[in-house]
């Protein structure tokens, strides 16, 4: 009888939590960077829908593991998102490859199969995977074309939900009239903004005035000198509590001539008032981005690729709102800046190189794979390449200015812009200035990129051991365990005293 009872009671008791687990859902998050805990930011979002959302996920079913534990991750998403916004949020999952007529309408809404590699019963096969999902709310989509392990999750998922959920962007503006990057050189910096705010240019060449409804600007790589009138009217515009993110060159690198040179751009004097100085000479590091070169091998031409010191790979970030998350910057023929105002409190460095870095004056010849670089060319460290200065920069009216000294950075066609953490250094510049949404700390929450060889020898050597001979000690412990637990039982089994 008492058996029964048990039974019963831990049936009871099982379904008692199910209920609850579909009211209260938790779970505990154990990972360095709180990968599955959702952030305040989408936690707002999601308590202020006025209408409801519907999340239609487009999933293959029969996937490879490492592919099938994205699906079960973006499902359990999807469950906390429902229970956090109180049913606000629906969701179902589907799988195109059922209905051929399903698999057209979504490739249209712009989700596109993959074509996956894998192996069962000896045999190697492709499958044709979808992995996407569909944002509604009323006659209003938004698509995430795919959805890949350690990609960032929430933040496509939330950006989504608020892009549709909110009909009044506030506005930040890209300044043009300088020879500034067309629109196809940053088309990924406007398609990341556009998400929370009205991009619109702003040509100061016609412009009277910079507009104060603009939450920040942005000046990226001009190649002009700008004029006197056009930094009068920067000056107005920061005077009013205005925010500016500037990215510009200091030099300029050719790669037909291989040469390096100067450049004026005509902001040298006006950030000097501003309490920044940006030196016309190139930082070399010992941590660099690589590029491609041809080499000939008798007969043949081949590429390959070298790391090219000009090209600083920054990988060490301070503790901002900017920076956080982000894994490497690459700065294409990058300058060295300082801080040359009177109160210290007011500049924080962003992007600093390496402890093994340099500094070339122009004109450099640049000697691309064929220069073989040693410690003596690195005698420096911890150069900053990029930084912020708040207060009152101009006038009574506290303002921001965050700095680059690099242009080329975020810019496609320039070697930077194709890192994706360069154009999230960008985006999250603007985020921060804007000052409108936590969603910045969501653009890198991921799984994060950390080669094994960029760690140092000793670590590298500990976490080979630790991999091989934690699972060993951990069976040795168990053996030892269960070694002494049967030798008590027999000790205790040949004692007098056992009954």
């Amino acid at each position: 009888m008492k058996k029964y009872t048990s039974i019963v009671l831990i049936a009871a008791i099982l379904i008692i939590l199910n209920i609850l687990a579909k009211q209260f859902f938790f779970r505990v998050d154990l990972t360095e960077d709180n990968r599955y805990t959702l952030s305040k930011a989408t936690k707002d979002i999601l308590k202020n829908l006025d209408d409801p959302v519907t999340v239609t996920a487009y999933f293959s079913d029969d996937l490879p593991a490492q592919i099938a534990s994205v699906k079960e991750e973006f499902r359990e998403m999807l469950v906390e998102y429902s229970t956090l916004s109180k049913g606000m949020v629906d969701y179902e999952f589907i799988n195109p490859n059922e209905d051929q007529q399903k698999e057209m309408e979504v490739m249209q809404m712009g989700i596109q199969p993959r074509i996956i590699n894998v192996r069962a019963k000896d045999q190697a096969k492709q499958i044709k995977a979808y992995l996407g999902a569909v944002i509604k709310l009323g006659e209003q989509q938004d698509v995430i074309p795919l959805i890949l392990p350690g990609s960032a999750m929430e933040y496509s998922l939330s950006t989504g939900i608020k892009k549709l959920s909110v009909s009044d962007k506030p506005a930040v503006g890209l300044v043009q009239g300088h020879g500034e990057p067309a629109l196809s050189d940053i088309q990924q910096i406007y398609q990341s903004l556009s998400i929370l705010y009205n991009v619109e240019n702003v040509d100061l060449n016609t412009e009277p005035e910079i507009a104060s409804r603009f939450r920040a600007i942005a000046i990226i790589n001009p190649q002009d000198s700008i004029p006197p009138s056009h930094l009068q009217k920067l000056d107005n515009y920061l005077g009013q509590g205005g925010k500016i993110f500037l990215a510009l060159n200091a030099v300029e690198g050719d790669f037909q001539t291989q040469m390096g040179n100067a450049k004026v751009t005509g902001f040298e004097n006006w950030l000097r008032q501003k309490g920044i100085e940006i030196e016309a000479s190139f930082v070399t590091d010992a941590s660099a981005a690589p590029i491609t070169v041809q080499q000939n091998n008798g007969l043949f031409t081949f590429n390959t690729q070298v790391q090219f010191p000009y090209f600083p790979m920054v990988k060490n970030f301070p503790e901002h709102p900017i920076t956080k998350g982000i894994e490497q910057i690459a700065l294409p023929f990058a300058s060295p800046l300082r801080y040359v105002g009177n109160d210290p409190n007011s500049f924080t460095p962003l992007l600093t190189t390496s402890q093994r870095a340099g500094i070339l004056q122009p004109p450099t010849q640049f000697q691309v794979g064929n220069k073989q670089w040693t410690n003596r060319d690195f005698p420096l460290s911890d150069i900053h390449l990029g930084g912020i200065v708040q207060g009152n920069l101009v006038g009574e009216t506290p303002s921001t200015l965050v700095v680059v000294a690099d242009g080329d950075f975020a810019v496609t066609n320039m070697g930077g812009g194709m890192n994706p953490d360069n154009i999230n250094l960008l985006v999250n510049s603007i985020d921060w200035l804007s000052d409108d949404t936590g969603l910045i700390e969501l653009r890198t929450k991921g799984v994060n990129s950390r080669p094994i060889d960029d760690l140092e020898d000793g670590t590298r050597a500990m976490l080979k051991y630790v991999n091989f001979g934690l699972p060993i000690l951990l069976i040795l412990l168990y053996a030892l365990f269960r070694f002494q637990r049967q030798r008590s039982v027999r000790m205790k089994r040949m004692s007098e005293r056992y009954v």
